[in-house]
């Protein structure tokens, strides 16, 4: 990370008001960054510096910083451009060097930025500069307008009449309103809060499934529109199917200037007017149309990433199985139900192929093959996989397990979405080098059943099939912004050291794709970790390393029982402490947790925060924070599309939440959306605030379109009346007086010298 120390005081003190966090604790996690701290560490692990900043606020310094440093960097190369050109002015400087706002500070750089020549050049080079600033200043003289303007007027340089003067000028004064970084704000904040989206289907424009066809002639504010629907015009207008632009009265725009141009009437007052109109409609307008489609793209992607973060977040960490050994069928028909065995651990154990649908009595040998398979290697759980043949071959397994009286056993379908993806990856091949691509994607559904965190993990989040026009959005920031999530989660949960692949390890915090490795391949040397304290080992593994990641990495059945729990080895002199003024072993303190009741925190020399995370984490040492797995159970009525009738009630598996609503899993191969409409009884401004990917549901069909392939469903229509329960906001204590900005100040000096 960029040193952020170079920050001036004035920025510094925006980034702690705009986040509504305190000076101190914003300077500590600068500090923590500039160290090498990684932000699961810092959230976790640095409590008393940050002052029990949660993750989500540390993120967003981090991204604060980014955009200001970058800020800072385009200033500096901004006052360096506009000094070279000998046009830096005291006044000038100050506005550019007070400004937090990038769109501003472009706004300032204009009239200096370099540009191909235009009708304002043009005319400057024919001498007419003098005739425009005269327009411009609206000062009585002597000599009236017309009188002036005859002294530009010479055939040499194009300017044969008067009337070809005064047009020059006019070009002239046009560009320097579309240029003046005031009257740019005004008219883009009016246009952004008056302005309307006008889309319109493309003339001859080919639309076969009507994709788009709520959009043919569609009007929405700007200010309103929501990210799903720019998203879906911009998919459109990028399909050559739809056009859509930012409308608004022209008058409003042209009044608007007038009454921050015009100051005085006289002579010049027509030809200001001519120049204003000009402006807008040659210059300003399409200028702000761009600006501001660019900014409701930014701002649609940005809640599309949102939307997909909160969906990879939830699937990440959607509740295990646990270890126990499962078989997962990969379903087929023609070419078979491919079957693979896994483990406890996830360790690959045994394939087949199971012939369901070839012939009348394939079904017979394959209950025979299932059947050895589950006794030789003790299967507790099949997992299988929701693509084609999923309700077939899972109504299949349903009547096997019940006629061989498997009551021990359970089967539960799971999304396959990816699962081709890994199959062929260079992770997959590393792992199974020998193995054909169809036996990788039925191990994969196995595990996913296990643990879907270590296993999704192995695939591009971009494949997992939750996000909302993840092929529209910035691919950059959608791809570090995904990053970021499965850190979360990783971190969240914590890693088996000694059974977690690479894939898994890499996204420790502090773990890098080539320590992850080393690690793997230190253990497959010599054997099992013992001790965190054996990391240190490692080849790449130094003492910043080790700090970053020990705390979120578990050791079962080590040396040291701590190994097994979120408690980081800078805090087991804290544990010893407890244990010691308990007069009780460590271990006994993890087995027996209701001792803790006994302990006096204040005795104990750690802050008030990493005490009460260490006793919360005693009493339930290595908890899994994810829920506990139950398996959804689909109608054994409805297998196909055709079977989806009207005013069924249906359990389902929500697959994807977006803006708009949240899709449904009811076994049919395709998904039904509930509206957000119809996703509660009370209201809503988002679908996530009443459901979230994974979450097992209940619906009510309200339709379904065979020809369309949509099914409509309510999970509004199966609830009671609202329940309006009225809430008291607790009487918050007051807070002590705010430090003056001199104290500000004088704090950020003490700290560092920040220029």
């Amino acid at each position: 990370m960029a040193d952020a120390k170079t920050l001036s005081p004035e920025i510094l003190l925006h980034i702690a008001k705009s986040l509504n966090i305190s000076l101190q604790s914003l300077l500590a996690v600068i500090g923590l960054f500039d160290e090498g701290g990684t932000v699961p560490f810092i959230a976790r692990y640095r409590k008393e510096a940050t002052g029990n900043l949660d993750e989500v606020q540390i993120r967003d310094i981090e991204e604060k910083l980014a955009y200001f440093r970058d800020l800072v960097s385009r200033r500096e190369t901004i006052l360096a451009s506009i000094l070279e050109q000998g046009k830096l002015t005291d006044d000038l400087k100050a506005r550019i060097e007070a400004t937090f706002d990038r769109s501003e500070l472009e706004d300032l750089y204009l009239p200096y930025r370099p540009k191909r020549r235009t009708k304002a050049t043009i005319a400057r080079d024919r001498g007419l500069e003098p005739l425009a600033d005269y327009l411009w200043a609206q000062l009585p003289t002597a000599q009236p307008l017309a009188e002036f303007a005859a002294t530009f007027v010479d055939a040499e340089k194009e300017v044969p009449t008067v009337e070809d003067a005064l047009e020059g000028a006019r070009h002239i004064v046009a560009e320097t309103i579309s240029e003046n970084a005031d009257l740019r704000k005004a008219t883009r904040a009016l246009t952004y809060d008056e302005g309307i989206i006008s889309c319109k289907k493309s003339m001859d424009a080919v639309d076969e499934q009507e994709k788009f066809k709520m959009y043919y002639d569609y009007r929405e504010p700007v200010k309103t529109i929501p990210s799903h629907r720019m998203l879906a015009m911009r998919r459109g207008e990028t399909d050559s199917v739809l056009y859509f632009l930012i409308e608004l009265e022209p008058l409003r725009a042209t009044s608007l200037l007038r009454s921050r141009i015009l100051r005085a009437t006289g002579d010049w007052t027509p030809h200001l007017e001519l120049a204003i109109d000009d402006s807008w409609k040659r210059l300003l307008n399409p200028s702000i149309q761009g600006e501001l489609r660019l900014e409701l793209k930014k701002r649609s992607d940005t809640d599309a990433i949102q939307v997909f973060r909160d969906n990879l977040h939830n699937l990440l960490l959607a509740a295990p199985a646990g270890p126990i050994s499962v078989l997962g069928i990969d379903p087929g028909l023609r070419t078979g139900c491919k079957v693979a065995v896994v483990d406890e651990t996830g360790k690959f154990l045994a394939h087949d192929v199971l012939y369901l649908h070839t012939s009348k009595n394939a079904a017979s040998g394959a209950a025979d093959t299932l059947a050895a398979l589950i006794a030789k290697h003790n299967v507790r759980a099949i997992a299988i996989g929701n693509g084609t043949a999923s309700r077939e071959t899972d109504a299949f397994v349903r009547d096997f397990l019940r006629d061989r009286h498997l009551t021990s056993l359970f089967s539960v379908t799971v999304s396959e979405a990816g699962a081709s993806i890994y199959s062929a990856s260079d992770v997959a091949r590393q792992e199974f080098p020998d193995l054909d691509l169809t036996v990788r994607g039925a191990i994969s559904i196995a595990r996913r059943l296990q643990d879907p965190l270590s296993e999704l993990v192995k695939v591009d989040p971009k494949s997992i099939g939750v996000g909302q026009y993840q092929h529209d959005v910035d691919q950059r920031q959608l791809q570090q912004s995904l990053e970021t999530v499965i850190e979360s989660c990783v971190n969240r949960v914590g890693v088996d050291l000694n059974t977690s692949s690479w894939t898994l390890l890499r996204y420790v915090a502090g773990v890098t794709e080539r320590t992850a490795l080393n690690i793997v391949a230190y253990r497959d040397e010599h054997g099992k970790f013992r001790s965190r304290t054996q990391l240190n080992k490692v080849p790449g593994i130094g003492a910043k390393t080790f700090e970053q990641a020990a705390g979120f990495l578990r050791i079962r059945d080590g040396e040291n029982p701590l190994d097994c729990t979120a408690v980081h080895p800078e805090s087991y002199p804290v544990v010893e402490q407890i244990a010691q003024s308990l007069n009780t072993p460590i271990a006994d303190l993890i087995q027996s947790p209701q001792l803790l009741t006994r302990v006096d925190a204040k005795q104990l020399s750690a802050g008030s925060f990493t005490v009460s995370d260490i006793l919360e984490e005693l009493r339930k040492p290595g908890r899994d924070p994810r829920d506990k797995f139950i398996a959804p159970s689909f109608s054994e009525s409805v297998r196909e599309f055709a079977d989806v009738q009207p005013d069924m009630i249906l359990e389902g598996v929500v697959t994807n939440v977006t803006k708009f609503g949240a899709f449904v899993d009811i076994g049919v191969h395709q998904d039904g959306l509930v509206h957000i409409s119809e996703l509660s009884n009370r209201f809503i401004k988002e679908p996530s605030e009443a459901v979230k990917a994974g979450q097992i549901v209940k619906v009510k069909v309200l339709s379904a379109d065979l020809k369309t392939k949509r099914i409509a469903l309510s999970m509004k229509a199966l609830m009671g009346p609202a329940q309006n329960t009225p809430r008291t906001k607790p009487q918050a204590p007051k807070p002590p007086a705010p430090p003056t900005m001199n104290e500000k100040l004088a704090l950020l000096s003490t700290k560092w010298k920040v220029s």
